[in-house]
């Protein structure tokens, strides 16, 4: 898998990213750094791509990073 691959994000985390690109976006940044940032702020929040299930895997999702900065 290269690096960069999004394919182990699941649905919610790609939606999430978009949603937080757009943001970026409206505040100024250019659409490659947008991105980035999203990336980096969706990792922060669900600590990186889909994990494996199983019993006692529930992890909670870390909202400061959202929270952080904006208007």
């Amino acid at each position: 898998m290269p690096r960069g691959d999004k394919s182990k994000y699941t649905g919610k985390q790609k939606r999430q990213a978009e949603h937080i690109e757009e943001g970026y976006e409206k505040r100024g940044l250019p659409e490659k750094e947008s991105e980035r940032r999203a990336w980096a702020t969706v990792n922060k929040m669900t600590h990186g791509g889909k994990k494996m299930g199983g019993s006692g895997r529930g992890t909670t999702t870390n909202k400061a990073p959202a929270k952080k900065g904006g208007n």
